[in-house]
């Protein structure tokens, strides 16, 4: 596995995550087309404004999370990174977000291993839930914490294997698996790693350690 790969899977895991939207985009054009009724034609554009909305919402969280988002400055306002979540994690989505990242600013590839990993965590609380998001300098440099809690947490065994040590050798590996793979791949630059809670259907809480340069 090379970064070749990785590169293919975070694009089609941005595919994946844009098709819905960007479907139900095209379809209300369509139903646009041949509907007559004002009430109706009202509603089609609601579903328009609701789907222009989701997709800027995913492909703003995607630029940070996994492109080159926050342009040429090292350090990028953590705010940044709410708002980012704060778009894919809504009320459609059946998530409360909580947000106790302390520090003001956070290197590019911190926000990226903090944001990869609450989505990792939100996408396990299939039922919805509430999704805690923590980050606070220590002596050995940026702590984070992410907290899931919901009816129902699945994180597969895949994905848990992937977060702490990384891609396997040889073995296919879904689209879904881009952001732990990132994820590890960050943390182990950056000297770090990442740490995981026993399996529990209710909670799940992921750590990981930037230490300092």
């Amino acid at each position: 596995m090379n970064a070749v790969d990785l590169a293919s899977l975070l694009c089609s895991r941005l595919c994946h995550d844009l098709m819905s939207p960007v479907g139900a985009l095209n379809n209300g054009i369509e139903l646009m087309a041949d509907e007559q009724d004002p009430e109706m034609r009202d509603r089609c554009v609601e579903l328009l404004a609701d789907s222009a909305k989701a997709t800027a919402n995913k492909l703003k969280f995607f630029r940070l999370a996994f492109g080159a988002g926050g342009g040429f400055a090292d350090a990028i306002d953590a705010n940044e990174a709410k708002v980012a979540l704060q778009g894919i994690f809504g009320a459609e989505r059946r998530i409360e977000l909580g947000w106790m990242v302390t520090p003001d600013k956070l290197s590019k590839g911190a926000m990226k291993l903090l944001l990869n990993l609450a989505l990792i965590a939100g996408d396990a609380l299939v039922r919805g839930g509430r999704l805690d998001v923590g980050a606070e300098t220590t002596h050995e440099g940026l702590e984070i914490a992410i907290r899931g809690e919901g009816p129902r947490v699945m994180l597969d065994a895949g994905l848990r294997e992937m977060l702490t040590n990384g891609p396997p050798a040889e073995g296919q590996i879904e689209p879904r698996a881009a952001g732990a793979w990132l994820a590890q791949a960050l943390a182990k630059e950056a000297g770090g790693a990442i740490r995981l809670s026993e399996p529990s259907p209710e909670v799940l809480i992921i750590g990981a350690i930037v230490p300092r340069n």
